[in-house]
C-alpha cells in the first residue's frame, strides 16, 4: 500500500533520528507540566506530552482533569517553544484541543480497536492540518491498525505516524504489554513509507525494562521514541512505576546505541556472502514446507483410518502429548520452546480443518 504521507521531518522539525517525545503520562498541575518539560527541554526533548483525559481500565481512578488541563499545555507550549501532543478520543476531545491550541494529537490503543471511534475522529479532523499519531490497537489486530490509518487518511491527513505500545496477552510477562515486535514489522511492509515510534514506557510497565525495549525498538529502525517522563514518578497520579525522572530519561537516551542503518552495502564481499546465506534459507524454507506437507498427508492418512474405524477424530491426549513433547524437543535444540508452540498450533488448526472436511466427504 502506497500512502502519501509527509515525511516526519517536514512536521516535527527533528532533522536527525531518532524523535524523542517525553513528558508525563498525565497533567497533574502547570506547575508539574512546566518543572517537568522544562527540565526536559535541555535533555534533547523534541515533542513534550500528557495526557489530559486518561481512559482507565476501572472506574474511581484518576481519569485526568480534561478541560482545566488545556491551558497548562498551552501556556507550557508557549512558553518553552516546543509543541504538544495529547491524546484524543472523542471528536469533543478534538474541538477543545483545537480551541486551545495543541499541536499534534495521539489515539490510544482503547480507542484504536473501535472503528466507529476513530471514523468519529477522522470526520471531525477533516480539513484540519494536525499531526496524528496513531497507537496500535489493545489486541494483536494489525487490520485494525491499518484501518485506523486508512480512516484518518481518507479524510485527508497526511501527517500521519503509528505509536507502538505492546499488546494485551492472556498469559503472565514480565512486561505490561507484549510487544509482539513482528506486528510493526508488518506493519512496516504494508505501509513501507509510514513513521513508527516506539513506546517503550507502556511495553515496560516498570521503568527497569525501558532501556532494553527502547533499544530493541531503535535496532528495528524505529524512526522515534516516546517515553514518560515526571519530575517526581513516585507521587505520580497514574503508571508511578513505568515513569521516570528528566535526569534518569537523560541516562536512559544517553545508554542508548544509535546505529546507521543502511537499506544496502556497496560491499561486495558483504554482498557475496549475505546472497549465499540467502541461498540457503531458500533451500532451507523448502525443505520445511516439503516436510509440511509430508505432515499433513499423514495426519490425512490417519483421520481416514480413524473414519473407517468410527473412532474420535481429535483426542485430547494426543494433543496435550504432542504440545508437551515437541516443545521439550525444541529446548534440547535451543530453539525458543513458545516459538515452536505457536508453530503447532497453527498446524493444529489446519489439521483440525482438513480432518473436518474429511469427514463431510465421508457422510
Amino acid at each position: 500500500m502506497n500512502l502519501d504521507i509527509t515525511p516526519l521531518e517536514t512536521w516535527t522539525g527533528c532533522q536527525s533520528r531518532p524523535l524523542i517525545i517525553a513528558g508525563p503520562c498525565s497533567a497533574e498541575s502547570e506547575e508539574q507540566v512546566f518543572q517537568t518539560c522544562s527540565q526536559l527541554k535541555t535533555k534533547n526533548v523534541n515533542i513534550f506530552r500528557a495526557g489530559i483525559w486518561k481512559p482507565r481500565t476501572r472506574p474511581n481512578s484518576f481519569e485526568g482533569y480534561g478541560e482545566k488541563a488545556l491551558p497548562w499545555i498551552q501556556n507550557v507550549q508557549k512558553e518553552l517553544g516546543i509543541p504538544f501532543i495529547i491524546e484524543v478520543a472523542s471528536p469533543e476531545h478534538v474541538e477543545l484541543a483545537l480551541k486551545y491550541d495543541i499541536k499534534m494529537f495521539w489515539i490510544g490503543a482503547r480507542t484504536t480497536v473501535n472503528p466507529f471511534n476513530v471514523q468519529a475522529l477522522a470526520d471531525a479532523l477533516r480539513g484540519v492540518d494536525v499531526p496524528v499519531l496513531i497507537k496500535n490497537p489493545v489486541n494483536p489486530d494489525l487490520s485494525l491498525w491499518i484501518g485506523a490509518i486508512e480512516r484518518l487518511y481518507q479524510a485527508g491527513l497526511k501527517k500521519i505516524a503509528v505509536i507502538h505500545r505492546g499488546f494485551s496477552a492472556l498469559h503472565k510477562s514480565k512486561y505490561r504489554n507484549e510487544p509482539m515486535w513482528q506486528l510493526p514489522i508488518e506493519l512496516k511492509t504494508e505501509i513501507p513509507n509510514i513513521p513508527i515510534i516506539g513506546d517503550p514506557s507502556h511495553i515496560a510497565g516498570k521503568r527497569a525494562y525501558l532501556l532494553e525495549l527502547a533499544q530493541r525498538a531503535l535496532d528495528l529502525n524505529f524512526d522515534g521514541l516516546m517515553i514518560e517522563s515526571h519530575i517526581n514518578p513516585d507521587v505520580a497520579l497514574s503508571d508511578a512505576a513505568q515513569q521516570v525522572t528528566p535526569d534518569d530519561f537523560y541516562q536512559l537516551l544517553s545508554n542508548l546505541k544509535y546505529r546507521i542503518v543502511k537499506d544496502e552495502s556497496e560491499n561486495t564481499s558483504f554482498i557475496n556472502q549475505l546472497d549465499e546465506i540467502r541461498q540457503q534459507i531458500d533451500s532451507a524454507d523448502r525443505e520445511l514446507i516439503e516436510i509440511l506437507r509430508t505432515r499433513m498427508a499423514l495426519t490425512e492418512k490417519a483421520c481416514e483410518y480413524k473414519i473407517e474405524n468410527n473412532v474420535t477424530i481429535f483426542q485430547v491426549e494426543r494433543w496435550n502429548e504432542i504440545f508437551r513433547s515437541r516443545s521439550e524437543w525444541a529446548k534440547k535444540m535451543q530453539l525458543n520452546p513458545e516459538f515452536i508452540s505457536e508453530i503447532y498450533k497453527l498446524i493444529h488448526i489446519e489439521s483440525i480443518k482438513q480432518h473436518t472436511e474429511l469427514m463431510s466427504k465421508s457422510k
